[in-house]
């Protein structure tokens, strides 16, 4: 029996989430599999993977042909490392310590550019928020302005208006004192 690795689609429409399991190579995508290894979710950003290294690591040494995507999920999470480190070891090229020193190692350093990638789109998302701050402050200070001139203008014209009404009464009491 050819077995793959292969990812079998849930979720609902428009927001699939993928199971990642080892099926029967005829078997259809959403059908029978053997063993559910993990999940991916790619719809968030970066995209979540939650994947049982052991059994994946399992699967692969035994021989499980996986899809190209999962090819790629696993290459990331490092199966395919420990897989060659592992071969390395067999061969005696150097000893299980230091085949997980050297993954431990590779691990860290990926950590540290998913923190970097992370305070990037951090600090992005926080200048885009002054940025969008500022705009709005601005707006708001050009229709303090333009209220300004309106009530300014208005209180012109009610003075102006007081001032024609105070006028006609000032000439008919002038003319009443004479």
């Amino acid at each position: 029996m050819a077995t793959k690795i292969r990812l079998q689609r849930g979720g609902r429409k428009g927001y699939a989430v993928y199971r990642i399991v080892i099926a029967d190579a005829r078997a259809p995508r959403d059908g029978r599999f053997t063993e559910k290894i993990g999940m991916y979710n790619p719809n968030t950003n970066p995209a979540t993977v939650d994947l049982n290294f052991e059994r994946a690591l399992y699967w692969v040494e035994t021989g499980a042909q996986p899809t190209d995507t999962v090819r790629n999920i696993l290459s990331r999470e490092g199966v395919y490392l420990m897989k060659h480190l592992r071969g390395g070891v067999k061969k005696g090229a150097f000893d299980e310590a230091a085949a997980q020193k050297k993954f431990d190692a590779w691990k860290a350093d990926k950590q540290k550019g998913f923190a970097a990638v992370e305070a990037e789109a951090k600090k992005a998302k926080l200048d885009a928020a002054k940025a969008a701050l500022a705009q709005e402050k601005k707006v708001n200070e050009e229709i303090a302005k333009k209220v300004a001139e309106k009530k300014a203008a208005e209180a012109a014209a009610k003075a102006e208006a007081e001032a024609a009404a105070e006028a006609p009464a000032a000439e008919e009491a002038a003319p009443a004192e004479a």
